[in-house]
């Protein structure tokens, strides 16, 4: 007789940053922001245990796919869901598995993730991306580090705006939609956590994405320092554009950066 692993007994691992929501509060919170139909995709990184899966499976959609990193917690999730035909188990790490079938189709493709702390910034990045765009993804619903996301949703003239903030608002809506304090996790992470929604923009679509990282990182090199002197090699487009190069780094919007990458050959 084949034995069950029971999955709450799964202990989580450090090496993969997994801390794995616990508070039904916090998840019956979320579940008002699952907004599904029968033509929807769900994609869900790094389902765990399954905690907001369980959610998940009240919706309406076409298909669910599960991608999780964790061999244990693969096998436990195909055990839990082997019956359910349009659920769809993926044992893949989510920083190296091909999101590319998803651009082709005519579905409201939707992606909820309880990100690991460690990769959540190196992973939205990969999905921005994308050459062609908007990308695979119509919205996504994903939770962040507080000091990460803060970083995310800033606005130019302030501390906290910076190569990241012009990065993801080039390429999308961001709003903040949840709190998640460290005591909703199991084990109890060190820094509070943020939910975000993104759904993609059209704005800056012909924007060359590798460009504009350039730039920003050269601009934000040194935070202090005038736009005079951190972007010495673009100042004639910086005149042409009218654009005060007396100005430092967060002063610049997200428009005036992108249209300094459309000037820069």
């Amino acid at each position: 007789m084949r034995q069950q692993l029971n999955i709450n007994n799964i202990l989580p691992k450090k090496s993969l940053g997994q801390n794995f929501i616990v508070d039904k509060k916090f998840l019956l919170k979320m579940d008002k922001h699952i907004v599904s139909s029968n033509k929807s995709i769900l994609i869900e990184i790094g389902p765990g245990k399954g905690a907001l899966t369980e959610y998940l499976l009240q919706k309406n959609f076409k298909k669910l796919f599960l991608i999780e990193k964790d061999n244990l917690l693969v096998k436990t999730l195909r055990e839990k869901y082997r019956n359910l035909q349009n659920v769809f188990i993926i044992h893949e790490d989510a920083l190296t598995f091909d999101y590319k079938f998803l651009n082709t189709t005519q579905d409201r493709v939707i992606v909820y993730g309880n990100l690991p702390f460690n990769i959540s910034t190196k992973l939205l990045t990969l999905w921005l991306s994308d050459r062609i765009w908007p990308s695979f993804f119509d919205k996504m619903i994903l939770m962040f580090q507080k000091e990460v996301a803060d970083r995310i949703i800033a606005n130019h003239n302030s501390k906290k705006y910076g190569r990241l903030s012009v990065l993801i608002q080039s390429r999308c809506s961001v709003k903040k939609i949840l709190d998640a304090p460290a005591s909703i996790f199991s084990p109890k992470p060190k820094v509070d956590g943020v939910v975000l929604q993104f759904e993609p923009i059209k704005n800056y679509s012909d924007i060359n994405f590798s460009k504009l990282g350039h730039i920003l990182e050269k601009s934000f090199s040194s935070r202090r320092k005038k736009i005079k002197n951190t972007l010495t090699d673009y100042r004639h487009l910086l005149i042409k554009l009218k654009i005060d190069e007396n100005l430092r780094p967060e002063n610049l919007t997200v428009t005036d950066y992108c249209n300094l990458v459309k000037l820069v050959n």
